[in-house]
């Protein structure tokens, strides 16, 4: 009986890509991304505890474990997660600030604009960072990510599955999107954020690491927060994220990768999928 590698596997530009602890750039930067959506914005913030400082350190974690679980895990786990998301985004609706109206949370709108935030932001900093990835596979990684669409309700045949389809969402959701007052908060919480006791030292690293996760957001989505947007911060973003790559490199694999993530190198190797690339 094969086993279960859950919804990628051996040889995925998926599993290539998220090893990576740079990746943790690449997640803030998701989230700072999505919040520009105010449908998404509002329903997340109107039906959770995000906007509680206290308690938004246990939505991160939880956050955190549905993408290992989509991305590590076995069909029945992933699926698990899943329907577990499915369900809970079915019962809720937000207010748009805007107009009135009441909207469901699983709006295919707002569900694909999150999912996109985390495949642009996800594979952006691989390819700054220098993880060795060639167009195919960037078109490749976009195109795997469907899987994790449908993971919350999406339809894989309405995701975009290449990086130009992906350039022309951008392009099309612009006109949509600005920076509503709740994300505004979000972005001044990433600067200072509320931790836990043990996670101290994290709070003086914050100012750092959050100015390195604004830096890598595209031009127009920093002139939305009326954050600088010029050239020099694309490049001394990129700069630090090769530095931060690069010296991961020097760690051990048992130090640098989490269990999962060695797991799946392991498991490529032994199928005799190029590891190479991704070392």
């Amino acid at each position: 009986m094969s086993e279960d590698y859950g919804l990628f596997g051996p040889g995925s530009v998926t599993w290539r890509v998220m090893a990576e602890p740079v990746q943790m750039i690449g997640g803030f930067r998701a989230l700072i991304l999505q919040a520009l959506h105010p449908p998404s914005m509002w329903g997340t913030a109107q039906n959770s505890e995000l906007m509680d400082p206290h308690a938004a350190w246990a939505r991160l974690g939880r956050t955190i474990e549905f993408v290992r679980v989509r991305t590590y895990g076995t069909h029945a786990e992933v699926e698990r997660v899943g329907r577990r998301v499915r369900n809970l985004h079915s019962r809720l609706s937000g207010l748009n600030m805007d107009t009135g109206e009441v909207f469901p949370v699983d709006a295919p709108e707002n569900l694909l604009w999150v999912h996109m935030g985390e495949v642009d932001s996800y594979l952006d900093v691989a390819l700054r960072a220098g993880v060795p990835l060639s167009r195919a596979d960037a078109d490749m990684f976009v195109d795997e990510q469907r899987r994790s669409g449908a993971v919350v309700g999406l339809d894989p045949a309405d995701i975009p599955a290449s990086v130009a389809e992906m350039r022309d969402y951008y392009a099309e959701m612009r006109p949509k999107i600005y920076a509503c007052r709740e994300a505004k908060e979000g972005l001044r919480r990433l600067f200072n954020p509320t931790v836990p006791r043990q996670w101290l030292p994290l709070k003086l690293a914050a100012p750092g690491i959050a100015t390195l996760v604004v830096a890598t957001l595209p031009r127009w989505a920093r002139r939305m927060y009326g954050l600088p947007a010029t050239p020099l911060e694309d490049l001394w973003a990129t700069t630090w994220l090769k530095a931060l790559y690069r010296g991961t490199q020097v760690v051990p694999e048992a130090w640098r990768y989490s269990p999962d993530a060695r797991r799946a190198r392991e498991l490529t190797r032994e199928s005799g999928a190029d590891l190479a690339a991704a070392s």
